[in-house]
């Protein structure tokens, strides 16, 4: 029995041939989408929102496309712009298309759904702030999901755990079989899985299969050798999953001018990040300024906007709207 949680997840649902299938990741965000739709679609069923059941699934349309094209375009350009003047000889032949070698923003996929909300509420005449208040409420739904997805992949390692900690790493920690796979890893240490694993592959290629085979014996062994990291995909997905849901719906308890619980969110999520970005490993490269990273300095500015959008929107004379146990 492993101490701790190792990472031997396949991204692969359903993989019908090698590097194609259904991935893990699009469920998630085909899951958190599916319950956005679920909440907006019973509080326009109960008269909460300015919203019809059926003007939900057109706008639920509308929102997936901008934050997949939002959450991708953001990725490229706030982590690895290089990616624009990326091309290549296979499918899809750009590397901004790439969507399947994983990459998405989360702050990327905000902007793109504020735009789809802008869109859609031109189309059907109804106050843009109130939209972005519907889609606000329901957006810690896919974040949460997207979190998770983070994790089937294994990516956005946290910090590892100090070293104190290491020889003993309680059981909320996480391990990750890649690690032997950089180039900085002591190959001695892998001496004695030698002899389980095949003699004819490179030894960390060969325990990384094994271990990702789910092969008891090389973990048993190879799960001592690994570094203790903080579950920084579980810390974000619960800050902001669950956390970022309550705050909103004890806001929006009551109605609320239109504005103020987009403003909420962009507040409470901001601040949700600053603290989980403190578990998490720092991103190859990325832009900093001080000990502020890229995640961090785009917080902040929501932060800072959402701060003015409450404001804002409090002194506006337009009714309230919305309100989780009042009718419009």
């Amino acid at each position: 029995m492993l101490a701790v949680l190792v990472h031997t997840l396949d991204p692969f649902a359903i993989e019908f041939s090698s590097g194609f299938g259904v991935r893990w990741y699009g469920i998630s965000y085909a899951a958190g989408f599916f319950l956005g739709w679920l909440l907006l679609r019973e509080l326009a069923r109960r008269e909460r929102i300015g919203l019809t059941m059926l003007q939900v699934g057109d706008l639920m349309t509308y929102l997936i496309v901008g934050v997949v094209i939002g959450g991708r375009v953001g990725h490229v350009v706030f982590y690895e712009p290089h990616l624009l003047i990326t091309f290549h000889s296979s499918l899809p032949w750009w590397g901004l298309l790439d969507i399947h070698k994983g990459g998405m923003s989360s702050h990327g996929g905000i902007i793109g759904s504020m735009v789809a909300c802008v869109l859609f509420a031109r189309r059907i005449r109804l106050p843009i702030l109130h939209l972005f208040d519907c889609v606000a409420f329901a957006a810690p739904l896919g974040l949460c999901f997207g979190r998770l997805a983070n994790w089937v992949n294994g990516e956005l390692w946290g910090k590892p755990l100090p070293e104190s900690m290491q020889v003993n790493p309680p059981w909320w920690s996480v391990k990750y079989p890649a690690e032997i796979l950089e180039s900085n890893f002591p190959l001695a240490k892998l001496a004695p899985l030698q002899s389980l694993v095949n003699p004819n592959e490179p030894l960390p290629e060969a325990v990384y299969r094994a271990a990702y085979l789910h092969r008891s014996d090389v973990l048993a062994k190879l799960e001592p050798l690994l570094t203790a990291y903080y579950p920084s995909n579980f810390i974000q997905a619960f800050t902001d999953g669950p956390i970022l849901f309550l705050a909103m719906a004890i806001v929006w308890f009551r109605p609320r001018r239109p504005g103020v619980i987009a403003g909420v969110f962009l507040v409470a999520y901001g601040a949700a990040r600053m603290i989980s970005e403190q578990f998490r490993q720092i991103d190859e490269g990325v832009f900093m300024i001080g000990l502020l990273t890229l995640p961090m300095l785009l917080s902040l500015a929501m932060i800072a906007i959402g701060i003015a959008l409450i404001v804002w929107s409090s002194r506006q004379t337009i009714k309230p709207m919305g309100g989780l146990l009042h009718r419009r």
